[in-house]
């Protein structure tokens, strides 16, 4: 899914109202390469998305999480915050206007890093036999949300002294390397964020605002059960072992990368769709 946004120079200011949000996490202060700084991310109770805001509070940042769901983001909260980590927790379906305006308010006094991991698959299945509804439910929430929220962060990320750093585009699935007739409409969706990802990198550029896009391959979430569970998949899978490391993925192997492309270390990095697949759609 798509997700992430940063500036190429990072400045010693911050604004109050950003870090007192750090603050009022039970969560000790961060310390590390991403100190002071605010992340927030969408579908990050489980998963990929999960790793990826443990990692990131790991580095120093304080992440805000989200999901559609209050129980889920009280557990991960609560989980992240017994290990000493800063983080806090919002209820956010993306796909509804009222609940990223919602977000954008909670959290407007100071964001750096947008990470949008949320995504939904409600089809798996022929592309032509989707119906309109699976359509735009693909659409609305995998495409449109994450370019509807940042730019509705956007302003507020710009408020801060040292605004936003990285803004991700996330495909919980190797649909990009390795095409699956059954996720038909979820690869259209997914396409259309590298599409997305290149399009913001250019307009963003002037303000020295970078965009990324994370493109993982099989990894072991629920979400692409249906790929790894699935024994004519993964055969196939095997059979290009050529060109694949001898496992699946695991969540943290996408997350340090979120992390490097949130610092300072990849400053002049941006427009790229970085697949972590344990193989090479270039070999």
């Amino acid at each position: 899914m798509l997700r992430a946004v940063a500036w190429a120079h990072r400045s010693l200011s911050h604004s109050s109202s950003g870090f007192s949000a750090r603050m009022q996490s039970s969560g000790a202060a961060g310390s590390g390469v991403l100190a002071e700084r605010v992340a927030v991310l969408t579908g990050s109770t489980v998963g990929i998305g999960f790793a990826i805001a443990r990692r990131l509070a790991k580095d120093g940042a304080h992440v805000v999480i989200s999901s559609r769901k209050q129980q889920n983001v009280d557990r991960a909260v609560a989980t992240l915050q017994e290990e000493g980590l800063s983080v806090t927790g919002t209820v956010c379906h993306v796909g509804k206007a009222e609940d990223r305006e919602r977000l954008v308010a909670k959290h407007s006094g100071g964001v750096d890093f947008l990470v949008c991991n949320a995504g939904v698959n409600p089809l798996v299945g022929s592309t032509l036999g989707a119906s309109e509804q699976v359509w735009d439910k693909i659409l609305n929430v995998n495409v449109k949300a994450p370019a509807l929220l940042l730019s509705q962060l956007l302003p507020h990320m710009e408020k801060r002294g040292n605004p936003a750093d990285t803004f991700f585009c996330l495909s919980p699935s190797q649909t990009l390397v390795i095409l699956f007739q059954e996720l038909g409409a979820y690869n259209v969706s997914k396409t259309a964020l590298l599409g997305l990802t290149r399009t913001l990198a250019l307009e963003l550029a002037p303000k020295n605002i970078r965009v990324n896009c994370l493109v993982p391959g099989v990894i072991k979430t629920d979400f692409s059960k249906v790929l790894y569970s699935n024994k004519a998949v993964w055969n196939h899978l095997k059979e290009m072992q050529i060109f694949f490391l001898s496992r699946i993925g695991q969540p943290e192997d996408c997350a340090g990368l979120v992390s490097f492309l949130c610092s300072a270390d990849a400053s002049y990095i941006t427009g790229e769709n970085i697949v972590v697949a344990g193989c090479s759609s270039r070999l």
